[in-house]
């Protein structure tokens, strides 16, 4: 009989940060955007402009860590991991708590990327602790473990969070102050649920640290590169993660911002967004599962195709129920597709140097997310006021400017089967 699986002690430690900060990224993908729109709309801020400032917010909070997140990564297999990711993760939660204090919606902005760029820092220390934490017999289950329970995790401060705002003049309290304790509550979560992998982690593989080690960070970044390059099928994968992840994040960052822009009810949104951490639960665990029975590249080659015409249905959304639709077929991949893909590269990398090719992924995936949100935003500025009509609907500038998302995910396809393959005939020599 099969033994059950069961997480080891650090594993748990390792998956509760996912469940922490996982709280604050639900938070972004619902509620602050929609309280964004509401502070640009009470400075007069024209309304097909709203989509365009967050996606630019976005952006510059992607370029910042796509910036330092390789060199927060060599820092990382320096010896400095746990105290570079509790500044970067100390950073997030400061961030969300401060996002109350903004009456202005460029001050709101501003915070926000703060916020944000703290949280995508830690991830870079967080990722690169999987090949640590657990073996590479383990790591698709426990990465697949930890992006499901975030999911689901997430859902009980965001639950709150929602009775709150939705019901704030309930409880005696304005939408801002309702607001205010959303951004404390989560903030609070976060921290929360920190403390334990601070506590239980201690970083076992490392390079050795030279007398200048800034010095010797950017050296070691530069060979990175280098060596990256010579390893095609690091290479290859990198570059098709930069593809196809971009669609994902960019699909992750504008959702609300981009039903709200359609004119869908916010309420319906909110639930329909919470319908999507709810269905990521359990698919999430579906597919560490199968990656016990199938290849992780089939796998990952499976969730491209999916979000491919995911991004179709969007660029004909009109309607709420479409929205809903749209919602759960992301709540099936979503999950998958990010735990994979992070599991897929601690195994084809050496464990004493995950730190610095998970800055590399970081790079990868942060400059793709700005690529993406910079893309829909520019069209959508560009085409604003501009309508088609399509197979009898019509289609505002906000779903011209989904479409360029396909073209992502194909590139991504493409390179992704051609790396995968290169990482096959490897091992197999």
């Amino acid at each position: 009989m099969k033994e059950k699986f069961k997480l080891t002690p650090l594993e748990k430690s390792w998956v509760l940060y996912d469940i922490g900060n996982s709280a604050f990224i639900l938070l972004v993908s619902t509620l602050i955007p929609i309280y964004f729109n509401a502070l640009a709309g009470a400075a007069n801020v024209n309304e097909d402009m709203y989509l365009s400032y967050w996606g630019y917010a976005g952006s510059i909070a992607t370029i910042c860590v796509a910036i330092i997140g390789p060199i927060c990564g060599t820092l990382a297999d320096r010896k400095f991991k746990k105290p570079i990711f509790l500044f970067c993760a100390a950073l997030g939660i400061l961030g969300c708590s401060a996002l109350g204090l903004a009456t202005g919606w460029l001050a709101f902005l501003v915070i926000f990327v703060i916020a944000k760029v703290g949280y995508s820092s830690s991830l870079v220390f967080y990722d690169s602790m999987l090949p640590e934490v657990s073996d590479e017999s383990r790591m698709d289950k426990v990465s697949s473990i930890g992006y499901a329970f975030g999911y689901i995790g997430s859902v009980i401060p965001f639950v709150l969070c929602l009775i709150l705002v939705l019901m704030h003049d309930s409880f005696g309290i304005s939408m801002g102050t309702a607001m205010t304790c959303a951004f404390l509550v989560t903030a609070a979560w976060w921290a929360l649920c920190t403390l334990p992998l601070l506590k239980g982690y201690k970083q076992t593989a490392y390079v050795a640290t030279e007398k200048t080690p800034l010095g010797d960070t950017f050296r070691q970044l530069a060979r990175t590169f280098r060596e990256a390059k010579k390893e095609k099928h690091i290479f290859l994968y990198m570059i098709a993660f930069f593809f196809f992840i971009d669609g994902v994040y960019t699909i992750i960052d504008m959702a609300t911002a981009y039903g709200a822009a359609l004119g869908l009810d916010t309420t319906g949104l909110l639930l329909a967004l919470l319908l999507t951490q709810i269905v990521a639960f359990p698919c999430s665990i579906l597919f560490g599962r199968l990656s016990a029975k199938y290849d992780t590249g089939l796998l990952i080659k499976v969730c491209i195709a999916a979000y491919t015409g995911i991004t179709l249905f969007a660029v004909f959304l009109c309607t709420q129920w479409q929205f809903w639709v749209l919602a759960t077929a992301v709540g099936m991949f979503q999950g998958g597709i990010q735990a994979l893909s992070r599991s897929y590269l601690g195994k084809i990398i050496p464990a004493e140097r995950s730190g610095e090719f998970y800055g590399l992924m970081d790079i990868c995936g942060k400059g793709a997310s700005f690529m993406g949100t910079t893309m829909v935003a520019l069209v959508s500025q560009l085409t604003a006021g501009i309508t088609i009509h399509v197979f009898g609907l019509e289609l505002q500038n906000e779903n011209i400017a989904v479409s360029i998302l396909m073209v992502l995910f194909a590139i991504g396809f493409i390179l992704f089967s051609k790396a995968d393959k290169l990482n096959k005939a490897r091992i197999s020599v």
